[in-house]
């Protein structure tokens, strides 16, 4: 048995078909996982899908799911289980970029959309998961895995993304109060703030953006993707059991330049 084997757990990763969802998913495929991956996308699922399956020898399950609606993440759960009987850990990675608008120009509409997806969408999806891990702890299994993907904005100053830095701050306080309140079941909970990564997202935005961020990160390069294959196995494994309620930053220095 390898020192990060997870053959038998299961991983959970919303947003987990594109950009660092499916790094992570990587990693957690390789380890031995299985893995259920919750996105929009049927097509992103279908492809990711196919790739992780040639990574390991566990399982791997994608279901459509809008983690706005909590109706559809409990199906999505009650889907999950039905297939691997338990979750181990989750990745509440599934977010969007934010309405873009100056603070004189905020909507309502924008905001509360943006609220909706990345903090709302993380808290449902742990109401969820963690009614599964708290049962599984009052029958003699205690233990779990809550994993945010925050941002480096929920603590630094961006132009133009208010509603995006706010929607990841709130989700860095619902990281502390979950680890507080659930260490009882020995369930952690963590958030990774993740600096400047070449995803989609940020492919559609100003190229000058990352000739900007590059000359900031004190490494002077964007975040790899590989990387994050062993932080998300680290962050799954019971290496990482005695870490909860933190903010970690990983963004190659670029909160402290």
């Amino acid at each position: 048995m390898g020192l990060f084997d997870l053959t038998g757990r299961v991983g959970l990763v919303t947003g987990g078909n594109g950009g660092l969802g499916l790094a992570m998913a990587r990693g957690l495929a390789k380890a031995g996982a299985h893995v259920a991956i919750w996105a929009r996308n049927a097509d992103k699922n279908a492809a990711a899908v196919e790739e992780l399956r040639a990574l390991g020898d566990g399982d791997i399950l994608a279901l459509s799911c809008d983690v706005a609606k909590d109706e559809a993440i409990e199906a999505a759960m009650t889907r999950t289980l039905g297939a691997f009987g338990r979750v181990d850990a989750c990745f509440a990675n599934a977010g969007i970029s934010g309405a873009g608008t100056a603070i004189p120009d905020i909507t309502a509409q924008g905001w509360d959309h943006t609220m909706a997806v990345n903090t709302r969408g993380a808290a449902l999806v742990y109401k969820h998961v963690t009614r599964h891990m708290i049962k599984r702890a009052k029958a003699g299994d205690p233990g779990g895995k809550l994993i945010a993907t925050s941002s480096g904005q929920s603590i630094m100053g961006v132009n133009r993304s208010s509603d995006y830095a706010a929607s990841k701050a709130a989700l860095n306080g619902l990281t502390r109060a979950a680890a507080f309140e659930l260490a009882r079941h020995k369930i952690t909970a963590n958030a990774l703030l993740f600096g400047y990564y070449e995803t989609d997202i940020t492919a559609k935005a100003d190229p000058k953006f990352g000739e900007w961020m590059a000359r900031r990160i004190p490494l002077r390069r964007p975040g790899d993707h590989a990387g994050l294959e062993g932080l998300a196995v680290f962050f799954a494994s019971p290496h990482s059991d005695y870490i909860t309620g933190q903010c970690l930053p990983v963004d190659g220095g670029l909160c402290i330049s």
